[in-house]
């Protein structure tokens, strides 16, 4: 049987490369209003982060999404960002033991 290629995707903050599915697309539409895009389809500029609170974090501290998406984000965007973020870890370590 052939193996499938894993898509994988660099983190914004870390400069890592990793599976697409362990990482969270962050996308800024053409009127600017930035949002997070769980399926990864949403149209406009993208930008991964892992699914890592502390690499939300570093990014929240030096302002790596402002940089990297060209405009403004709100402490509100990354409190939300950072909540989502422990919450879909938390959910992958609590589901990854049932398999």
């Amino acid at each position: 049987m052939k193996k499938r290629k894993i898509p994988l995707r660099k983190s914004v903050v870390s400069g890592e490369m990793k599976p697409k599915k362990e990482m969270l697309r962050i996308t800024r539409s053409k009127e600017g209003e930035v949002a997070i895009d769980p399926t990864g389809k949403l149209p406009g500029r993208g930008a991964y982060v892992s699914i890592e609170p502390a690499e939300v974090q570093q990014a929240w501290d030096k302002k790596i999404l402002d940089r990297v998406l060209e405009t403004t984000l709100s402490d509100e965007f990354y409190q939300e960002l950072l909540a989502y973020v422990t919450h879909q870890k938390a959910r992958r370590e609590l589901f990854a033991n049932d398999k």
